[in-house]
């Protein structure tokens, strides 16, 4: 049996390694655009400074990454976060601590005495009744009033998916909040139902010693295949019962083909075999987020936290800051700090369009407006990922239920990627885990 993997990111690295475990007799090759695996979990050395272009992490509140990290003998490697991570701000034209504890809740400046008695109310009203799939600001207002939506939501919605409450689907990027609503008939009553089923803290956020790259490293390594890097796949066609594969230097035939690339890399390479699948690819929506990291050797500020996200309302050209060096101390020299500033999404779409100058501009004007730093960097990073994120819209379940009824019919043929069901590493995990069972167990 013969495999492609077509997009060597987490999502396809996942696929192929389990894939690997339970068929070590097939044949594998894996393709991928970039000149090393990964897609955007890579972590990038500037004269000594560690930056993640994309994601740092993950957190152990769900058991995939972990059980990964185990399956494929990286334990050794892991990382967790520091103490100091645990405290986040928001900057809503103030800096201000999250709360940590209903008593920090109530003193909190970051809401009105009406707007906590409001959220307090939600215990009070009752669920909805009508099915369908509503924003996370709709259900927001809802359920726990404007106030708390247009600053926690807010800024959350900022740091996971670089987009707004009012632009989001609840029931696609957060299925878990819907499903307490709709199992326990309010937030508060399935938090404390859950809380007595599952005693123990809400998971710890591990990375890497020396980055990201070091488990795409290790997965490299223990994946035994025809690694085909710096070769973007421009065909991907049926080829009588088997499917072919082409890219600059390859031209193959498989018998099973996993397409782990973005959706929208993905519809190019079916638009001229399957234009109706490449289609419904490209209707799934993506937002460009811009990257910058910033290195210090004397920098005067504490950093004595994990960061700051901003309010859509405090009108700032960035979404958030990463203390780096604080969340994980290897990210910096000795004595030395490290930031990464989120810039664009789609609350500022235009300013992911800058060159490198202009975008450490808007950079260094997000730190001086929300933490006071004026300091100029003795380092700079950046990167920009025009489709960086994908963005689950209202009507984002039903795209991606016709994109797999599609694929469904199309015997041997795959997807794996975070466009369609999560984008946390846990999910692509999960995703590639399960897929690689149903793909082991079907031959």
């Amino acid at each position: 049996m013969k495999i492609a993997i077509v997009g060597a990111g987490i999502s396809g690295l996942t696929t192929a390694f389990y894939l690997r475990q339970a068929r070590p007799d097939w044949e594998f090759t894996i393709f991928d655009a970039g000149a090393i695996p990964g897609g955007t979990m890579h972590t990038v050395d500037v004269e000594g400074f560690r930056f993640e272009a994309g994601g740092n992490g993950f957190l152990t509140n769900k058991p995939d990454s972990l059980r990964l990290v185990e399956d494929c003998g990286a334990k050794a490697l892991l990382l967790p976060s520091s103490d100091k991570a645990r405290r986040r701000f928001i900057f809503d034209g103030a800096l201000h601590p999250l709360p940590e504890s209903p008593q920090a809740f109530l003193r909190s400046g970051l809401l009105t005495l009406p707007q906590k008695l409001r959220v307090a109310g939600e215990f009070f009203i009752p669920a909805r009744r009508e099915g369908g799939e509503e924003t996370l600001q709709q259900f927001g207002y809802r359920r726990v009033g404007k106030g708390l939506t247009d600053v926690f939501l807010d800024a959350m919605t900022a740091g996971i998916y670089g987009t707004t409450p009012a632009k989001v689907s609840v029931n696609a990027a957060f299925p878990l909040v819907v499903n307490l609503e709709r199992e326990y008939g309010g937030l508060f009553r399935g938090m404390m139902a859950k809380r007595k089923k599952e005693a123990g803290p809400g998971g710890v956020l591990m990375s890497f010693k020396g980055g990201v790259s070091t488990l795409i490293d290790h997965l490299r390594r223990r994946i035994e295949a025809d690694w085909q890097l710096g070769q973007p796949v421009g065909v991907v066609a049926r080829d009588g019962d088997r499917w072919r594969v082409e890219s600059p230097a390859v031209s193959a035939s498989f018998d099973q083909v996993v397409v782990g690339a973005q959706a929208c890399a993905s519809a190019g390479m079916f638009s001229r075999s399957d234009p109706e699948l490449a289609g419904l690819m490209r209707r799934i929506d993506y937002t460009p987020i811009a990257v910058v990291g910033l290195g210090f050797r004397n920098l005067h500020h504490p950093l004595d936290g994990f960061g700051l996200l901003t309010t859509s309302a405090a009108r700032q050209p960035v979404l958030g800051v990463l203390w780096d060096s604080s969340i994980f101390p290897d990210r910096a020299p000795q004595d030395c700090k490290t930031v990464r500033i989120m810039i664009g999404g789609q609350r500022n779409p235009e300013l992911v369009d800058q060159d490198e100058a202009g975008l450490v501009r808007t950079a260094m004007a997000g730190l001086k407006a929300t933490m006071g730093v004026e300091q100029e960097p003795d380092v700079v990073f950046t990167k920009r990922w025009e489709q960086g994120i994908p963005h689950y819209v209202v009507g984002h379940l039903a795209k991606v239920d016709d994109i797999f009824r599609h694929v469904a019919n199309q015997r041997g043929l795959h997807l794996a990627c975070n466009a369609y069901h999560g984008i946390a590493m846990n999910d692509c995990v999960r995703n590639g885990r399960e897929l690689a069972s149903r793909i082991a167990g079907a031959a």
